[in-house]
């Protein structure tokens, strides 16, 4: 099993590893916990990731009900329990993430499908951008301003790291001529857009105009995919106040096929790039008129 760096990762790895032995011994939630002395309740819960935390005598005892016996996957499913405790560098800015916090499923994902329909993505931000972006919202101190700023910057670095994840977005047009600071923020933004775009693991197409009704004239979303096989995919979506996360298969699914709509409504990478690069030009073109 690959090691996730998420902890969350690893306590979903970990209960979809329990639920599959239950299941490969044809018991069902209640036996299994009759057999255990424990309620079905606590059974369910640790195969939902309610319970947080799984002491190692209980994993254990569940392994040996199950007839998990291979000692190296044992040692790597009590390793999953442990390290499930740890925190992550997000962790620091619970603040600004919240408790079930975005980056911790970054983290771990191979490929992030986006859509933005009103601002540039948070993982393609400049800090000048973001900054701009958290001043246009309710009054809020300049210290807690740059703990946002700080917190967003440091999501960046999974595009960057040794192996990258795949983002693919889709933007609207709307998302490019929406000023956010004066234009020279706007003009650095975009230049760092088009910079991004040529990376081999960054995907960027627009939505213009012109497409006219979409698909997606809804809130912003993202779709995590993971290598693992008994790691499912989620969507992400942001909302005023919190994260809202979508596990369950049906929902993923329609989430999925949404973004297939877009993506094919949406222009190419290359003519996006022009796109952009157009808007740029207009931009610095009225910067120097003035």
């Amino acid at each position: 099993m690959r090691d996730p760096h998420s902890p969350t990762l690893r306590l979903r790895r970990l209960a979809a590893e329990l639920k599959q032995g239950r299941e490969k011994q044809k018991l069902t939630v209640a036996q299994a916990g009759k057999a255990l002395g424990w309620t079905a309740s606590k059974i369910s819960k640790i195969e939902t990731t309610e319970t947080r935390r799984i002491v190692p005598a209980d994993l254990d005892r569940l392994m040996d009900l199950y007839e998990i016996t291979d000692p190296q996957k044992r040692e790597a499913m009590q390793a999953l329990a442990r390290d499930a405790k740890q925190r992550g560098w997000w962790t620091k800015y619970r603040e600004v993430f919240g408790d079930q916090a975005l980056p911790d499923f970054e983290a771990e994902a191979s490929v992030i499908r986006s859509f933005e329909g009103l601002v540039i993505p948070g993982l393609l931000q400049m800090p000048e951008y973001a900054r701009a972006l958290f001043e246009g919202g309710r009054y809020t101190g300049v210290e807690d301003i740059e703990r946002r700023v700080e917190a967003r910057m440091a999501r960046r670095e999974i595009l960057t790291r040794f192996e990258p994840v795949h983002l693919r977005v889709v933007m609207d047009e709307a998302a490019l001529r929406r000023l956010i600071g004066d234009a020279e923020v706007m003009a650095k933004q975009l230049r760092h857009l088009l910079y991004m775009a040529k990376l081999p693991n960054v995907d960027i197409q627009l939505l213009p105009f012109s497409a006219g009704s979409h698909a997606a004239l809804v809130a912003p979303f993202s779709i995590l995919e993971f290598p693992g096989h008994l790691d499912p995919p989620i969507v992400h979506v942001g909302t005023v106040t919190d994260s809202v996360f979508f596990e369950q298969p049906g929902d993923v699914e329609r989430y999925s096929a949404t973004f297939g709509d877009i993506q094919g409504a949406a222009i190419s990478t290359a003519q996006s790039a022009r796109f952009i690069a157009e808007v740029l030009n207009t931009l610095e073109s009225g910067q120097s008129g003035q």
